[in-house]
């Protein structure tokens, strides 16, 4: 990234308010060994990355790091240009987005957290940061307490109740939509730009379903598919599609076994920090995967079928001028 000359920009907006925190174990994350907090820390930074990053920085653990959440809190800059400021604080090595598999036994989920550094580090370090697995303590459940020697009374027996017989669940009814089909059917509701008829939502299920059939969940497809989408969308059926089959996530199993131990299962994955796609920090130099990482430009840039190049329409065009100076 090219040293820029300090210049003013905006103070960091002091927070009028409480801040949002995320649900416990999502938000943000600081890494360890940073150096103390400055007033130049960002100073070389444009204006708007210096806005976002001053504003994160003083944010405290666990504070929830959405665009929109970031958004409300900073009037000057919207979900876009806040979308915009995180990639670009990710390029320059001061957040990696993150999910972690924690939990125990059959008993784990997936959260998702941006782990924050205010001294910029290069993909190397995020990488041995990350492969490290970042584990943070979980509390173990108490180790039961010894028994007394004291000799107690044993409570009386009680009587063997029959086994009642739970209610068998009611079947399921033929004409209900998938999960897929609903979750394509409700991105019209997170984000009116994607709203989608029950014709297209019929189309585009197969390749919905086959996200799901991968261990993602309904909510992590609708936050892949509304993830810093451009200000218009001319066919929100042909852009879902193209989303649906450039940012599949790769396989992975669904169950994770539990170490041997017993102790809890600890796993985490890089993701994009525009898109959220998952990947290996390999896969996602500066946090962004291969076609976030190309500059910002529109989703469909295909030239029309039978259309000729810019080099062919100049070569004609100044045949024709030649024609009309022959005349």
């Amino acid at each position: 990234m090219a040293t820029q000359q300090p210049s003013s920009a905006p103070r960091t907006p002091a927070l009028s308010r409480p801040y949002p925190m995320a649900n416990p174990g999502y938000g943000k994350r600081s890494v360890p060994d940073q150096t103390p907090s400055r007033a130049d820390d960002f100073a070389f930074l444009p204006a708007r990355e210096r806005c976002v990053a001053g504003f994160v920085d003083h944010l405290p653990d666990g504070a929830a790091m959405d665009v929109k959440s970031l958004a409300k809190q900073l009037p000057l800059y919207g979900q876009q240009a806040v979308g915009s400021a995180l990639k670009a604080l990710s390029v320059a090595g001061y957040l990696r987005r993150v999910r972690c598999l924690v939990g125990e036994g059959e008993q784990v989920r997936w959260v998702f957290r941006t782990f924050w550094s205010r001294t910029a580090r290069d993909n190397e370090w995020w990488g041995s940061h990350l492969a490290a697995g970042d584990r943070e303590a979980v509390p173990a459940v108490a180790a039961p307490s010894p028994p007394s020697r004291v000799p107690l009374e044993e409570p009386p027996a009680t009587p063997a109740v029959p086994q009642q017989r739970a209610p068998e669940p009611a079947p399921a009814s033929p004409d209900a939509p998938s999960p897929a089909y609903l979750a394509l059917a409700l991105l019209g509701r997170t984000d009116p730009r994607l709203a989608l008829s029950a014709a297209d939502c019929a189309v585009l299920e197969a390749r919905a379903a086959e996200w799901l059939a991968r261990g993602v969940t309904a909510e992590y497809l609708t936050q892949a598919l509304t993830a810093g989408l451009p200000g218009q969308i001319g066919s929100p059926v042909g852009f879902v599609r193209r989303r649906l089959a450039d940012k599949i996530p790769p396989s992975v199993s669904p169950a994770v076994a539990p170490p041997a131990s017993g102790g809890p299962v600890h796993r985490m994955m890089m993701e994009c920090t525009k898109c959220g796609v998952p990947g290996r920090p390999e896969a996602l130099p500066d946090g962004l995967c291969r076609s976030c990482h190309r500059p910002d430009r529109p989703e469909s840039t295909a030239a029309p079928v039978g259309g000729l190049a810019e080099s062919d329409v100049r070569a004609r065009a100044g045949h024709v001028r030649e024609l009309l100076r022959s005349r």
